[in-house]
Order: structure tokens, then C-alpha cells, then sequence
């Protein structure tokens, strides 16, 4: 029995090479479409690599007691210039943030803003306002939340602190873009799969349609269904097999030629090619789309 299934497999691969010129033609289908799905997941995994673990923001304000000596509070300002991935440090004194303020009072309209200018000298002689930093940094950690909350538990504890705000915008970032490739990323590929069944499953009815009168002989002298599929089975199997190792290397070629093109200041961003289990995946499951259409093209 093993002989036989065997027997029945060589010939699904020997029908491979019947009928050159369809099979050709199929083949370059199937790696057209593989090809784009892999273009398309090479595209999505490293803008979500970018968003998710290299770009985005995070800006802390921290601010000090309004009666902290300006000593210690610029003594801080130099120890905390040298935090990893820091891209900017803004620092205003008191008089500085005030000054800051009332400008931006005069810029404003309304009435809000023209009472405010009009306290400017009272203001002047009783400074509210403590001293305060603004520290946007960029982080490359992969582990992000870790990150954050040791920078923030880090801020905290300097001494005479008494407020840290955090603006992270790399969260609503990443929490965005995922919302976006949910929506986008699984309708897609559904799309190009369905595509590529279509191919495959139409190829292996254009083959039964070659060999009828042979496949109407093996019926008549009572050759069993599966006697029958089997070859067509594999050989659709091996469409799409074939066709996603021919995606998969015109993807690495597309990727090498590519992998830099971004690769220059401000972005610095370049481009990795597919994880193993990815690449895995773009042949065995065109393999798969080709064996299940097939079966469901010779199930009748």
C-alpha cells in the first residue's frame, strides 16, 4: 500500500512537468501573488518594528518646589543630560518660566490673557512658578514600559521633586497603528490568498480538462477516488510550493537592493528581511492554498 502512495506522488510530480507552458504560466502567478504578500509583510513588519520599538516620543516635565536653590536644581540639570536616548532638554528657572509665561499671555487673545499681563509686576516680586525641566527622549528599548517606568521612578526620587507628567506619545502612537494593521493587515492578505486559490484551483480544473478521456478509463476499470486525486493533489501542493520559494527569493533580492534606501539622517532606518518563521510561512502556505484548492477542484 505504501508502494502505491508513493507510486501515485512520483506521479504527481512527473504531471508537474506535463504541459509546460500552463504550468509555467501558473507558477509565475502563483509566485506574483506570493511575491506581493510577502512584499506587503515585509512593508508591515518593519513599520511596526519602527512604531513599535524604534520611533515615537516620550516627554517628561518635571518640575521642582518652588523653593529648591537653584544650585541643586542646575546640579540635577547636568546629571540628567547624560540619561540614555535623551534627543532634547529644555530647563527654565522660575524668571524664565515666568518670563515664558507672560509672552505667551500677550500672544493670547481674550480676556483670560490680558489679565494675566496686567499682574505681570506683582507676579515679578512673588514668583509662583518652580523651576522646571522638559526632557524628550527617543527610546530604543525594545522593552518599552520597562523603560518608562524606571525613568520615571528615576525623576521621582531627585531630590526636591515634587511633580513628574509624563506625554507618551509612542504609546498613542503604537496603540494607533495597531487599530490601523487590524483592520488592514488581515483583510489583505485574505485577499491574496484568495486570489492564489483561485489560480491554483483553476489550474488543476484546466489539467482535469486535459485528461479526461484518462481519467474517465481509470474510473471505468474501477480505480478508487483517491487513486485518482492524489497526483492532482500533490501537484498543486507543489505549485504552490515551488511558487513560494520563487517569491521568497525574488523578496530577498528586492530586500538587499532596498535594505538602505532609508538608511540616512534623520531616519536611519534599515530595513530587516523577513523572521524565519515568516519566510517559513510564505512557502508552506501557498503550498497549502494550492493542495486545498485542488482538492476542492477534483472533489466532484
Amino acid at each position: 500500500m505504501m508502494a502505491v502512495i508513493l507510486k501515485l506522488i512520483g506521479r504527481g510530480f512527473r504531471d508537474f512537468g506535463q504541459h509546460p507552458w500552463a504550468q509555467l504560466l501558473t507558477l509565475a502567478a502563483v509566485t506574483l501573488v506570493t511575491f506581493l504578500s510577502g512584499l506587503f509583510l515585509l512593508g508591515f513588519s518593519n513599520l511596526n518594528k519602527e512604531l513599535n520599538v524604534v520611533r515615537g516620543d516620550v516627554v517628561y516635565q518635571v518640575f521642582w518646589r518652588a523653593d529648591t536653590g537653584m544650585d541643586l536644581v542646575r546640579s540635577r540639570w547636568d546629571e540628567m543630560r547624560h540619561l540614555p536616548w535623551l534627543v532634547e532638554m529644555r530647563t527654565y528657572t522660575p524668571e524664565e518660566a515666568l518670563k515664558s509665561l507672560m509672552e505667551h499671555a500677550r500672544a493670547a487673545e481674550g480676556k483670560g490673557g490680558r489679565q494675566l499681563t496686567s499682574h505681570s509686576g506683582w507676579l515679578k516680586e512673588r514668583n509662583p512658578l518652580p523651576p522646571t525641566a522638559m526632557l524628550r527622549f527617543a527610546p530604543r528599548d525594545p522593552d518599552t514600559e520597562t523603560w518608562m517606568r524606571e525613568t520615571r521612578e528615576y525623576l521621582e526620587n531627585l531630590p526636591s521633586v515634587e511633580n513628574v507628567r509624563a506625554n507618551p506619545l509612542r504609546d498613542d502612537l503604537a496603540r494607533a497603528w495597531n487599530a490601523f494593521a487590524g483592520v488592514i493587515m488581515w483583510p489583505v492578505i485574505g485577499f491574496l490568498g484568495f486570489v492564489l486559490a483561485l489560480v491554483v484551483g483553476n489550474t488543476i480544473k484546466l489539467s482535469l480538462i486535459s485528461r479526461r478521456d484518462e481519467i474517465d478509463i481509470l474510473q471505468l476499470v474501477g480505480a478508487r477516488n483517491w487513486f485518482i486525486r492524489l497526483p492532482l493533489l500533490i501537484s498543486g501542493a507543489l505549485q504552490g510550493a515551488v511558487g513560494g520559494i520563487c517569491a521568497l527569493c525574488l523578496l530577498w533580492v528586492a530586500w538587499y537592493a532596498l535594505k538602505d534606501v532609508l538608511n540616512f539622517s534623520p531616519l536611519f532606518v534599515e530595513l530587516s528581511f523577513l523572521p524565519f518563521e515568516q519566510s517559513v510561512l510564505l512557502v508552506a502556505v501557498p503550498a497549502l492554498v494550492g493542495f486545498v484548492s485542488s482538492w476542492l477542484a477534483v472533489r466532484n
